[in-house]
């Protein structure tokens, strides 16, 4: 068994100081193998703070052109023979500022940004995103799509501020649990 621990739009420093505490604390209870931040990481430090837990693999958000312009936008991965995607959602700057358009007229959705996940990693068992501040753990066409939430920033005060686990057994089964951080 595999255990993922799961993270995206944590916004440090611009939006608050400090990751919140209960991240490493869950990280470190289920004593994740390894940890996949879906981007908007915002600084450096936040890696080297995950990365005392388990080893890190990061995008890079639509916040992170500064301080994290290294990262890449996606990556493509395999953990116990299973293939997992990751990419913060947001698609690049022409995809960021069509989603922002839309956004003034509508809600966030998943669903606006699926279309480019599900063409991005045509060949992934688990798409893991961020960027709407929304959690999902959901099953389409056979793929998990993953989004953690924000562990300090969830889309409405409707929804708490979460981080996700990913468990991965080399049977190939796959389960996602989100975890609210309340």
């Amino acid at each position: 068994m595999v255990t993922i621990g799961v993270i995206a739009d944590t916004h440090i420093p611009d939006r608050v100081r400090w990751l919140n505490p209960r991240v490493l604390e869950i990280f470190h209870d289920r004593q994740v193998d390894v940890i996949l931040h879906a981007g908007d990481v915002s600084a450096p430090y936040v890696l080297k703070e995950l990365e005392e837990i388990a080893p890190v693999h990061a995008v890079r958000g639509n916040r992170d052109w500064l301080l994290l312009s290294r990262l890449p936008k996606t990556l493509n991965l395999e953990f116990a023979g299973i293939s997992i995607g990751l990419a913060h959602g947001h698609g690049g700057l022409k995809n960021y500022l069509a989603d922002r358009l839309y956004l003034l007229i509508h809600d966030y959705s998943h669903e606006m940004l699926l279309p480019r996940l599900l063409e991005t990693f045509p060949n992934s068992r688990v798409i893991v995103f961020g960027h709407g501040h929304v959690p999902l753990n959901s099953w389409m066409d056979g793929k998990l799509l993953f989004n953690p939430g924000s562990p300090h920033f969830p889309h409405t005060k409707r929804i708490a501020p979460s981080l996700g686990i990913l468990l991965l057994s080399t049977g190939g089964e796959v389960k996602g649990q989100i975890i609210p951080l309340d």
